[in-house]
């Protein structure tokens, strides 16, 4: 995918309303989705400031844990998925993280990074995993909030 194919799955996949609860039930629907997929994955919804659900799957291991911390922290700072950072910036022929104001311990732009958007464009959260090829982290994530926001849920 180009970087401008993965700002229009941005600009498609925001949600109406996200609360505490719906961040929660958004992780288990996750969770049912990387299990089935016996993806051995670390994964996290961080909403409002802190990290609303967390699961560690068979197979994962704790760098997967810093995985996750560091493309959330990219997701929660520039605004867009960790797939599109990586990707933008291979396209201007550099690499993110050796970038002078980037902070490789602290940020990644590999693919499992996903911003949780309003319709109204605030930035709320991130849906986020790894454990997976890049890819694969990315397309589980946008497989999960696209069938979370496909599902009829209470308002």
């Amino acid at each position: 995918m180009s970087p401008s194919e993965l700002l229009e799955q941005e600009a498609r996949l925001r949600l109406p309303a996200l609360d505490l609860a719906d961040a929660w039930r958004l992780g288990l629907h996750l969770q049912r989705l990387a299990s089935a997929a016996q993806a051995p994955a670390v994964l996290e919804i961080h909403a409002y400031g802190r990290i609303v659900f967390g699961a560690a799957l068979p197979g994962s291991s704790a760098d997967n844990h810093d995985w996750v911390r560091r493309k959330r922290n990219a997701v929660l700072r520039f605004g867009h998925s960790s797939m599109y950072l990586g990707e933008y910036n291979r396209g201007k022929r550099r690499e993110f993280e050796t970038q002078p104001h980037i902070d490789a311990h602290e940020y990644a732009a590999h693919g499992g990074g996903f911003p949780l958007r309003l319709v109204n464009g605030e930035l709320v959260g991130a849906l986020t995993l790894s454990g997976l090829p890049q890819w694969d982290d990315h397309r589980l994530a946008v497989e999960a909030l696209q069938a979370w926001l496909q599902e009829d849920r209470p308002t």
